[in-house]
């Protein structure tokens, strides 16, 4: 491709409304352009990396035994309101009506539509397993886009949906997509870690998130030093210690505490550590309001008490709900004297002598010790894990780290099938329902991942596999004759032996080619500058920033050796 005729529009500055570098490099690269908040188009040097990344997921799921289908993007709401999500999603669904005012979605996810299609084509369990999987553009109502590619309302994704008859199938499936991805992830270059994760809306249970670690990563994730352990931070297990401190129990008895409420403020007030307090939270589990108990120096995790409760929603009581249930002041509650269920972390089980509020203004308890002054309902993980801490396989310590989620897989069960009555007969003739598993990757967002991990400060630095082009060819002055011979010689050369070349043969400055090079991150650049007449060009690879002088009639050699090294293959 010649690039004087290539839609490639650089920019020399940096937009002001791009806060992290993949959406600012891939702006000034002439990557994409901003046609709505959180839509872009892609331009053609955006379009061919997605094409390679695409090409990677396609090879790995069809050797994983996937069928690659497409489904509408249209959605008829009858169909996200016999899964129940046409409510449950909220604002993130984007509606609308047609001409005879019937209501439909444009699809964010695919499991009503995959769901319905399976219950309409396969009957018998002698079709299954099966594996469906498609890659299209998804549509989510985000109330805040921001960061480019990594959170927008239109993105490219990969689903797949998988429909089995029993647990055990759905489990090697399950193991058969981690492979796929850790596969694809590897391949298109990235530093991943795969993490216990929330199945959240999505339903189902069992669920890892493949994390692509970059310090922009909204989500954070615990891993351990001295194992595989990885978790997403809402998900982390706590190790659970059965020490207790054997110092005598204390007489309870009530303090004034003036106006502290914050376990900081009580701990100052009356000079002990944050560990020794109880923090109570009344907390609404459904429709059933129960005071929830954490150590003082810990913070209640609600998606681990919503899990470990049984809970579909979890809500913190609001004020006049606190003043209301427990006839006290948010801060000044406690677990004693109180008549509504307690549940209480692991960690309270340890405390001695602890002080709680005493549900009484400006007042707590201190010895304050439980099964004797107050009686736990359930105890459950329901903390956040925090740095430092013993890794709950018991191997090596905590570590936090960012990540940004490029894809998920997900045993979904009968979630779908047994909502919308999806069914097959079995072995006997009898009708049971599906088990499911689903599996995504964002593909667009795999993109931008890939460059938050790959860049320095002259631009990106694509790996070979994903990169628009796999040479970058410079004719450094293209009105001399003798460069551009050798110049357009190579480029015919370099295509005829399958390179894909972005040959820059426009009419600028060096320094405005070399600075576009950088910027654009191809991984070979070739320049064809002074020594033309000798047959002599410069080689360089993006990556390493030296150059080398190489011979035409040595330029086969030398590209597939450089090619060897970046593909990791020499």
């Amino acid at each position: 491709m010649k690039q004087s005729s290539f839609l490639l529009p650089t920019l020399r500055d940096v937009p002001s409304d791009a806060e992290v570098i993949s959406h600012q490099l891939m702006l000034r690269s002439g990557m994409m352009k901003q046609i709505a908040s959180g839509v872009y188009a892609y331009l053609p040097l955006a379009k061919r990396v997605i094409q390679n990344v695409e090409s990677i997921v396609r090879d790995e799921m069809n050797k994983a035994g996937a069928q690659e289908l497409t489904m509408p993007t249209l959605h008829p709401a009858e169909l996200w309101q016999e899964s129940g999500r046409w409510d449950k999603m909220g604002g993130e669904l984007i509606r609308l009506q047609d001409r005879h005012e019937r209501n439909f979605a444009l699809g964010p996810t695919h499991e009503e539509v995959i769901t319905s299609i399976v219950r309409d084509f396969v009957q018998s369990y002698k079709k299954l397993p099966m594996n469906l999987y498609q890659i299209q553009t998804k549509f989510r109502d985000e109330r805040r886009p921001r960061f480019g590619l990594l959170r927008g309302r239109e993105f490219i994704m990969k689903d797949a949906y998988s429909f089995h008859t029993d647990a055990d199938s759905l489990d090697a499936e399950y193991q058969n997509m981690y492979q796929a991805y850790s596969n694809i992830f590897t391949r298109v270059g990235l530093t991943f870690r795969p993490v216990i994760a929330d199945s959240g809306a999505m339903g189902g249970k069992d669920t890892h998130e493949f994390m692509a670690l970059a310090s922009v990563g909204e989500d954070t994730i615990a891993y351990s030093d001295g194992s595989d352990y990885a978790a997403n931070i809402e998900m982390a297990a706590v190790h659970v210690s059965d020490e207790k401190s054997d110092e005598s129990q204390m007489e309870l008895s009530k303090v004034h505490t003036a106006d502290a409420k914050s376990v900081s403020q009580v701990a100052n007030h009356l000079d002990v550590e944050e560990k020794n307090i109880i923090k109570s939270l009344l907390v609404q589990l459904d429709d059933e309001f129960v005071l929830v108990l954490v150590r003082g120096d810990h913070e209640l995790n609600e998606v681990k008490l919503k899990h470990a409760f049984h809970a579909k929603e979890v809500r913190l009581a609001s004020e006049v709900d606190v003043q209301d249930v427990m006839n006290a002041s948010v801060g000044q509650i406690g677990p004693v004297g109180t008549k509504v269920k307690i549940y209480a972390d692991f960690a309270i089980k340890n405390m001695v002598n602890s002080i709680c509020g005493a549900n009484e203004t400006e007042h707590h308890f201190v010895g304050v010790n439980v099964e004797r002054d107050f009686q736990v309902d359930a105890y459950g993980d329901i903390r956040f894990i925090q740095e430092g801490e013993l890794s709950p396989d018991g191997n090596g310590t905590i570590h936090f780290a960012q990540g940004i989620e490029i894809g998920q897989v997900f045993k979904l069960g009968t979630f779908y099938s047994e909502s919308m009555n999806a069914q097959v007969l079995d072995e006997n003739g009898k009708a049971k329902p599906i088990l499911m598993g689903c599996y995504g990757i964002g593909v667009s967002r795999v993109v931008a991942a890939i460059i938050e991990q790959h860049h320095d400060e002259n631009g990106i630095v694509w790996p070979y596999d994903v990169a628009p082009f796999h040479i970058h060819l410079l004719a450094m002055n293209s009105k001399n004759a003798e460069q551009k011979e050798l110049a357009d010689h190579l480029y015919e050369l370099l295509k005829s032996k399958g390179y894909q070349v972005l040959y820059d043969d426009r009419p600028e400055r060096a320094g405005v080619k070399f600075k576009d090079a950088d910027l654009i991150g191809i991984p070979i650049r070739l320049s064809v500058g002074k020594k033309a007449n000798e047959g002599i060009v410069e080689l360089k690879i993006r990556k390493e920033g030296e150059m080398e002088e190489v011979a035409l009639q040595e330029i086969e050699e030398a590209l597939a050796n450089k090619v060897l090294e970046l593909k990791g293959q020499a």
